[in-house]
């Protein structure tokens, strides 16, 4: 008897000083949603513009060899067509649909070992720096896009442009002139003869070869990306400078479109942030770059930023590549948990198989995160389960879960966080307005993930929205920090 008093008071005693020590993982299992807030977005007329502070504001250089970029004001783009909000809700919903089509065409190509010249014929007429470069990325909602755009400066002299930014594309291009058909862009057409810097490459050239579709005419490399979406882009390929920040980029490959069509509405064109070698990243020679996603409803501004480490308070992902397909960018995802309680799915609806199927990626153009049906419906499920007590109504467009909230002022919603594989484990909580988003001006609110009967799943840009993700790529790590914009 005296040696079991002894034991217990030993293990009392030993728990007392053992919870003293470890540390308590807190884990929050509701978030708030401020609805005031977001219907009040709704019916603000967005701009472009940047505010006064915004305009006035320098950045520190974090080491002697940093770029720094002053915010400048822009104008806006282009105001919006739409009647209303939910008019252009719909509207950007219709193309984030074209946007994940796209996506899936692209990957089932790669899988099957079809090249895209097999489907579209041509049809029509790198800098090494060690120093970090950073531009300005803001909300492209207004165009009913999804997508966020930044400003570069192009050529020389340098003439600033509006380029659409795309982590899941590799060629940079722009409209040129002339032009036979092009899309309506709130900027001139591109003047190539007005720039000093500018040469069209040979077909004979590494960046060329490094094309998935070209064709040689007159001896000058013809380019053509086409999104399986009906977009396209068609014209010469060309070596540029390119003006990001206060850094001048020479001899980057980008295609000089004659012939352009789809979603790309008041852009010039795009830069391609892919993992492949005519991506922007890579014909930087950068190791890392990262964003931050304004607010889909905001008139300010965050940045793009080549070059940086993560930082020390990052939640970290492994950042996976598929052999078939260098473009994307594949997470490390092992699971998902609503309000502290993990889903019962298996690890391996997150995992991608040797044929280089399956799989997760992140993706700044695609806005809703699609998840496969049953991993869909178990999310969604214990969503349900935990918002009892809103008022449920009718799905709008993709969305299932809708929710009238027009008499609230705040609510509690379970959280949603993403869980990661690796060493670090780590957990990305989202904040309430990543995935509770107004359709209408009236209060109406969707759960803003849907279901995809792909096998490859994706993370849009509204649950990125206000966090700095961060891509180590020499070390093959995802990094995503809260509030870093």
């Amino acid at each position: 008897m005296a040696s079991l008093r002894c034991f217990l008071l030993f293990f009392f005693f030993f728990a007392s000083v053992t919870s003293r020590i470890l540390p308590k993982i807190s884990v929050t299992t509701t978030s708030t949603l401020d609805v005031t807030d977001s219907i009040r977005r709704t019916n603000e007329p967005t701009s472009f513009r940047l505010n006064q502070q915004e305009e006035d504001q320098t950045h520190s250089p974090s080491s002697s060899s940093s770029f720094t970029l002053q915010l400048h004001p822009r104008t806006s783009i282009r105001r919006t067509e739409h009647k209303d909000y939910k008019s252009l809700t719909l509207a950007r919903l219709n193309r984030d649909t074209a946007r994940v089509k796209s996506l899936i065409t692209r990957l089932d190509l790669a899988l099957s070992n079809i090249s895209q010249a097999n489907l579209k014929p041509i049809t029509t007429t790198t800098y090494t720096t060690e120093q970090e470069i950073e531009a300005p990325l803001i909300s492209g909602t207004t165009q009913g896009s999804g997508e966020y755009f930044t400003r570069v400066g192009i050529g020389n002299p340098a003439r600033e442009v509006y380029m659409v930014l795309d982590t899941g594309s590799d060629v940079n291009w722009l409209q040129c002139a002339p032009c036979s058909d092009c899309y309506h862009q709130t900027e001139p057409i591109y003047e190539p003869a007005s720039s000093s810097s500018y040469t069209t490459l040979s077909c004979d050239t590494p960046q060329c070869n490094a094309l998935e579709v070209s064709e040689c005419r007159n001896a000058t490399c013809l380019y053509q990306v086409s999104y399986g979406d009906g977009s396209y882009t068609v014209g010469d390929f060309a070596t540029e400078t390119l003006t990001i920040g206060s850094a001048s980029v020479e001899n980057v490959a980008v295609g000089c479109g004659h012939s352009n069509e789809g979603l790309f509405v008041g852009a010039s064109g795009l830069l391609g942030l892919g993992g492949g070698l005519l991506a922007l990243p890579s014909q930087l020679n950068t190791t890392s770059f990262s964003y931050c996603l304004v607010d889909r409803d905001s008139d300010s501004a965050s940045t793009v930023e080549f070059g940086g480490a993560l930082p020390l308070d990052a939640v970290v992902a492994p950042l996976l590549r598929n052999h078939q397909l260098d473009t994307f960018y594949y997470l490390g995802l092992t699971g998902i948990s609503v309000g502290g309680e993990m889903l019962d799915v298996p690890v391996s609806f997150f995992e991608m198989d040797e044929s280089g199927s399956g799989g997760i990626i992140i993706d700044s153009g695609t806005a809703v995160t699609r998840l496969q049906t049953e991993v869909y419906n178990m999310l969604r499920d214990a969503f349900v389960k935990g918002t009892m007590d809103l008022e449920r109504v009718n799905g709008v467009a993709m969305f299932d879960t809708c929710y009238d909230l027009s008499t609230k002022t705040t609510i509690e919603v379970p959280t949603v966080a993403l869980h990661f594989s690796g060493g670090g484990g780590g957990m990305l909580a989202l904040p309430a307005k990543n995935y509770m988003i107004p359709v209408d001006s009236v209060g109406t609110f969707c759960f803003a993930f849907a279901p995809t009967a792909s096998s490859l799943a994706i993370i849009g840009n509204v649950q990125q929205q206000g966090t700095r993700v961060g891509f180590d790529l020499a070390n093959s790590l995802i990094g995503f920090s809260s509030n870093k914009c």
